[in-house]
């Protein structure tokens, strides 16, 4: 601390008011506390007199908890081909529904063999199908028309909406 002079608060949030450094730590050491810059910017800066190895452990205790309450949106990815299998198809909607559910993003990847790609037609009617009955898990409406088809493959990522639990 460079300050002459600091505005001194107490371990219990009563300000003691402005002082010297030196009586700031006087005050600190009578307490058996420490004294602990906590607006340095401020004119004068403002010290609390704490018990600084607590008040750490304590930060750390509180940034712990929230990164455990982070949600991380994964991006789950669904392939399949546009001549599936009726049942197949709807083993794969069944897992697309399932990670809309939990929140995570979906790829729904349909890859073209061969000559199949001279036909989108029936990728097409799949994504359809696809958006028709994961429509109000989805935080916006899509359109067959959002997918984007490269190199033998059609692409529809769905967002997930807010699920109440």
């Amino acid at each position: 601390m460079r300050a002459p002079q600091v505005r001194v608060i107490d371990e219990n949030g009563v300000q003691l008011g402005i002082m010297s450094v030196k009586e700031a730590l006087r005050e600190a050491e009578a307490r058996e506390l420490d004294l602990v810059e906590v607006a340095p910017k401020a004119n004068p800066p403002v010290c609390r007199i704490m018990d600084y190895s607590k008040y750490r452990y304590e930060q750390k205790k509180r940034a712990k908890e929230a990164k455990k309450k982070q949600h991380v949106i994964t991006v789950k990815e669904i392939k399949l081909s546009p001549k599936i299998d009726r049942h197949d198809f709807e083993y794969k909607l069944k897992h697309i529904k399932e990670f809309l559910e939990e929140g995570h993003k979906v790829k729904v990847t349909i890859i073209f063999k061969g000559r199949e790609a001279e036909h989108p037609e029936f990728a097409y009617e799949l994504i359809k199908e696809i958006i028709e009955n994961t429509k109000e898990l989805c935080a916006e409406e899509y359109s067959p028309l959002q997918c984007k088809i490269e190199n033998k493959t059609l692409t529809l990522t769905l967002t997930p909406g807010k699920i109440s639990h």
